[in-house]
């Protein structure tokens, strides 16, 4: 990956609807090359796919929370009914498989206080194998971004 690569990331990070003409005036190649790289980072999987950024406030999900998660055991096993099941959550936006106090952390989008509470009865606290809930409420998103690739 050269300069003209990170330079195609970048951009398409800014704005993901932007025209291959738009991208190529940017980084300074002909329309046909730029779009041959851009083929070429998704065929090696650099670009994983273009997703919207939704406003979760403005579609009704004004809460967003940290949840901690922890097993009974760790068994691959174990691991795996829970991964299943947590998937199948909606509200689940994205889950990690951690090391240290906590075996797993979830991000979770709720309506308010009162939906979150339906979340954790209804669905979190049934997943298999799960000893801990811990929730921690997010108050204000400071940054969310992708990896700023051409400072790297």
């Amino acid at each position: 990956m050269d300069k003209i690569d990170k330079l195609i990331l970048s951009t398409l990070q800014e704005d993901a609807k932007i025209s291959n003409i738009m991208i190529s005036e940017k980084v300074g190649l002909s329309p046909s090359a730029c779009h041959r790289r851009l083929e070429q980072l998704k065929k090696s999987k650099i670009i994983n796919n273009f997703s919207a950024n939704l406003n979760l406030e403005k579609i009704g999900y004004s809460v967003l929370v940290m949840v901690n998660i922890s097993l009974n055991g760790q068994s691959a096993n174990m691991l795996h009914e829970f991964e299943s099941e947590v998937k199948k959550i909606p509200q689940v936006l994205s889950c990690f498989l951690l090391s240290g106090n906590s075996d797993y952390l979830l991000r979770v989008a709720a309506q308010n206080i009162k939906d979150y509470e339906q979340i954790h009865s209804n669905f979190l606290s049934i997943l298999p194998h799960v000893l801990r809930i811990e929730s921690i409420f997010i108050l204000r998103e400071i940054v969310n971004r992708g990896l700023n690739i051409q400072k790297l």
